[in-house]
């Protein structure tokens, strides 16, 4: 049975694989050193978690075998997924913990998304907020289940075949932002300079245009180039199996897109020269894309992403192999029309005023906060000025000898503290033997005696 195709893409695309460098001298009694391939971003934004995933799950042997006997049914069904039952209790706790991790990097993302809008998040529920990602199981967030990994497989397949034809958008948004900005800037000059610069322009243009013939992808003439300038073979001896081999660098069985796509550089550097003002190196992804759809659309039979040896081999049995049509570059074909443009720059027109009226209103807010400071300094001198006209006050009374004033400057009275010369004239008196009111001062005289 075929090593599964959906995981092998997962695989080439997020796992670090290891590539072995191309003998150029046809040397093979050597042993080929691995080296670690650089790590190619899928652009999805749970790339990371993806990657770590896939790490931790090759390091069991049980799983490992299951993966190289399944199918692409036996993924997409779910059927793969149950074999993480049977995995290492080591594995399943590094798996756990990489889901806690991603699920508290989700909610960090959702607290800064609520917090950029303003909104109230206190009353949020970050179990349901953690629906609307589909690569992970929002009701569990502690353990990572079986069902986190048919997820987790369903929605990067799901999601890396829709990432070429955002590509493509994208790139037609940045050619029609250049042209939008390139007749803005031509507007600005007087007519003398705009015709001068229109001039310049197009010579860049035409500069560009004139470049050697571009080999269709996946031609013969195309493969033939690369076995004899990179390879560094004699195209005489030109072998369709043996070039496969040499091209699949982490020796996979398989051609994924990132060992296609450098099949193309030779193509690529006849059109496009990072030196030279008239090449856009945009454009060049752009085309080096368009390359891989092409080889992919003809070669692809099971449109699994990738290229078996027996694939490969069909391919060069097509009529199409031998007499391709000849290649059309990207300035051949717009990359959008003008009623497109048309409407994005409308829709830049809309961005434009938003963002305006959003700084005008940030403007007023920040002229309202200064006025709001100058009252407030003011109001803040004022009080600091009556103090002190208060303290000053006081300090004059008391040195006329009058009493002290309130807040509003009326006159404060205290009660007169009793005098301690009464006090001095009182003690001879009790000393000479007075006694108290109530008490008598000596025993009465000739009362009668009891017997």
């Amino acid at each position: 049975m075929n090593p599964t195709p959906v995981w092998l893409l997962v695989l080439s695309i997020c796992a670090g694989v290891w590539s072995v460098p191309i003998d150029r001298n046809g040397d093979n009694q050597e042993t080929k050193e691995e080296v670690p391939e650089e790590n190619v971003d899928t652009g999805l934004y749970y790339d990371r978690y993806l990657r770590e995933v896939i790490e931790v799950l090759e390091t069991d042997p049980h799983f490992r075998e299951k993966l190289q006997t399944a199918n692409t049914e036996d993924i997409k069904n779910g059927r793969l997924s149950k074999e993480l039952d049977l995995v290492g209790h080591h594995v399943r706790t590094r798996l756990d913990e990489l889901k806690r991790q991603e699920v508290s990097r989700l909610r960090m993302l959702l607290k800064a998304k609520l917090d950029s809008t303003n909104t109230q998040s206190l009353q949020m529920d970050h179990s349901s907020l953690l629906k609307q990602f589909e690569h992970l199981d929002p009701h569990n967030q502690n353990t990572f289940e079986a069902k986190d990994l048919e997820l987790l497989i369903t929605t990067a397949t799901k999601d890396l075949e829709n990432y070429d034809a955002e590509r493509h958008e994208e790139f037609k948004r940045y050619e029609m932002l250049k042209e939008h900005e390139r007749r803005e800037y031509l507007k600005g000059l007087d007519q003398e300079k705009r015709e001068k610069e229109e001039k310049r322009m197009e010579e860049l243009k035409e500069k560009h245009h004139q470049h050697p013939k571009v080999n269709a992808p996946g031609s013969v003439a195309q493969l033939r180039e690369v076995w004899e300038e990179t390879d560094g073979l004699d195209p005489k001896e030109f072998n369709p199996k043996t070039f496969f081999k040499l091209h699949d660098t982490n020796e996979d069985g398989v051609l994924d897109e990132q060992e296609l796509e450098a099949l193309f550089t030779k193509e690529l550097e006849k059109v496009y020269d990072a030196k030279n003002e008239e090449d856009d190196m945009t454009e060049m992804e752009e085309e080096r894309l368009r390359m891989r759809e092409h080889v992919m659309k003809n070669v692809d039979a099971n449109q699994d992403r990738l290229v078996s040896l027996e694939e490969f081999l069909k391919s060069t049995e097509k009529k199409e192999f031998s007499n391709p049509r000849e290649w059309e570059t990207l300035e051949t074909k717009p990359a959008y029309t003008e009623e497109e443009l048309q409407l994005f720059e409308v829709e830049l027109r809309d961005k434009e005023e938003e963002l305006k009226r959003k700084a005008e209103n940030l403007r007023q807010q920040q002229d309202l906060l200064k006025e709001r400071g100058k009252a407030l300094e003011a109001q803040r001198r004022e009080y600091q000025q009556a103090v002190l006209e208060m303290s000053q006050r006081k300090e004059q009374q008391a040195a006329d000898g009058q009493p002290p004033a309130g807040p509003n400057g009326e006159l404060q009275f205290q009660p007169e503290a009793p005098k301690v010369e009464d006090k001095e004239v009182k003690a001879p008196a009790e000393l000479q033997g007075e006694a108290p009111n109530h008490l008598p001062a000596e025993p009465p005289q000739n009362l009668p005696i009891h017997t």
